[in-house]
């Protein structure tokens, strides 16, 4: 019985230390890539954080034995990697140019909202409470457009937007393609997106002006290890072990560490508009995550 109890305590513990690495490290990768960019352009250092740790990811589980994914899965993979890291993660890494991590991570976090309506296509339509939580979540974000620093920056607020769209468009597709199975499906889209990103940059004629300083490389190194492989094997773990609606939470968690974290750390201030905005957009995320949890 001791035994029993030990191992149910056990988990509980790896439950709590995976939420918490989700809710940190997710949340803190907005203000990773702001710093990332004093040295990199956007589109080159998101691409080399995807192509290095995809590879890495890649070659260690093929030496453990996991099957090659087939040109489907490859396929698969590289159309949902497009969308959530050209588009979803391009979008944001352009837009923390001249947005600040805090409200990048706030405009990020109406995805839920944007997935369970483009489920639709699929025939798979939102309930009522969901329906709920869409409006409320979209007030909000028509709330955060008001922000000064938004309306400062157009060209940030359209590529929040794109990327918002891209990563919801892909979440959703993604349960309808092929795809390779466990961490080896993030690994080909780590290294298909990367490869679309660097394509980016080349078509952006980005380069490195200067020798980029070791605090920008080692928000990159951050970004590569913490936020692309410990907190997705976090992610996989919760989705194995609670609840979807739990695993899922770090969408209305994400933004506050977020706006916390750049506000302590980078001197980033939150206008009385983008607080507002906060609370509905993650009023919203909650009330589609109970529509979800009561199918």
């Amino acid at each position: 019985m001791d035994n029993i109890a030990s191992l149910r305590q056990d988990g509980k513990f790896k439950i709590l230390i995976a939420l918490f690495s989700l809710y940190f490290i997710w949340g803190s990768t907005y203000l990773a890539i702001k710093i990332a960019l004093e040295g990199f352009p956007p589109f080159m250092m998101a691409g080399i954080r995807f192509i290095l740790t995809g590879c890495g990811l890649y070659f260690f589980l093929r030496a453990r034995g996991t099957p090659a994914p087939r040109l489907s899965e490859w396929t698969g993979g590289s159309i949902v990697g497009g969308l959530l890291l050209l588009g979803g993660n391009g979008g944001v890494v352009y837009a923390e140019q001249t947005v600040s991590s805090g409200l990048a991570a706030l405009g990020v976090a109406a995805v839920p909202l944007w997935t369970v309506l483009f489920a639709g296509i699929w025939k798979r339509w939102p309930g009522r409470l969901e329906w709920a939580g869409i409006f409320t979540g979209f007030a909000g974000v028509a709330l955060l457009n008001l922000d000064g620093e938004l309306r400062a920056s157009p060209a940030g607020a359209v590529a929040l937007v794109i990327a918002t769209l891209c990563w919801a468009f892909g979440s959703a597709w993604s349960r309808h393609l092929p795809m390779p199975q466990g961490f080896l499906s993030g690994a080909v889209q780590m290294i298909s997106g990367g490869v679309f990103l660097l394509i980016a940059s080349l078509f952006c004629s980005e380069r490195i002006e200067a020798l980029p300083s070791l605090r920008s490389t080692g928000a990159l190194v951050y970004l590569m290890v913490f936020g692309s492989l410990v907190a997705f094997s976090a992610y996989v773990f919760l989705l194995k072990n609670v609840r979807p609606a739990l695993a899922t939470s770090y969408a209305y968690m994400n933004p506050v560490i977020a706006v916390l974290l750049g506000a302590w750390l980078a001197g980033e201030r939150m206008t009385g508009i983008g607080i507002g905005a906060m609370a509905i957009i993650i009023s919203g995320v909650v009330l589609v995550g109970l529509g979800q949890r009561n199918k």
